[in-house]
């Protein structure tokens, strides 16, 4: 699945969580479930930012995570405004994210943060623990766009 377009490898995730999560609320209550899925799908970001980080002989700072996270935009998933970008710093606006339409098309809106969103800063300590991402906003919550603010920082 390696060369699907993120877009895609939500949407057959999704499809697959969509009903254990509707058990796992019947269970355990909605709450219960919404924290046994984020620690899931965070753990499960940590190993893939790992592995991002193993499948490039670059240096692992953030001009090289900007290429390697290209697949995230592939099939017009996310339409970026690129602010800043250099080994230190990496910034942008996503001004449209099919992500989040996507989750509304499968009903799942009060878990895509989740699902997509909440994954990429535990990607980012895979990665490298050096990579810091502060978001205030996204499209998904209901802002006008989502604000990505990538840092290295020395202490990690």
């Amino acid at each position: 699945m390696d060369d699907l377009p993120i877009l895609q490898v939500r949407r057959i995730e999704a499809n697959i969580i969509k009903p254990i999560y509707q058990e796992m609320v019947a269970e355990l209550g909605e709450e219960r479930a919404r924290e046994i899925l984020s620690k899931a799908v965070n753990t499960d970001a940590v190993r893939q930012g790992a592995e991002l980080a193993a499948s490039t002989d670059q240096p692992n700072n953030l001009e090289t995570f900007a290429t390697l996270t290209s697949r995230w935009s592939k099939g017009d998933a996310l339409k970026k405004e690129p602010l800043h970008s250099s080994p230190e710093r990496l910034e942008f606006n996503v001004v449209r994210c099919r992500y989040a339409e996507m989750y509304a098309e499968m009903g799942l809106s009060h878990i895509g943060t989740i699902l997509s969103c909440g994954r990429d800063g535990s990607l980012c300590e895979g990665y490298n623990p050096q990579v810091t991402l502060t978001r205030t906003q996204t499209i998904m919550g209901g802002a006008s766009h989502c604000d990505f603010r990538f840092k290295m920082t020395p202490d990690g």
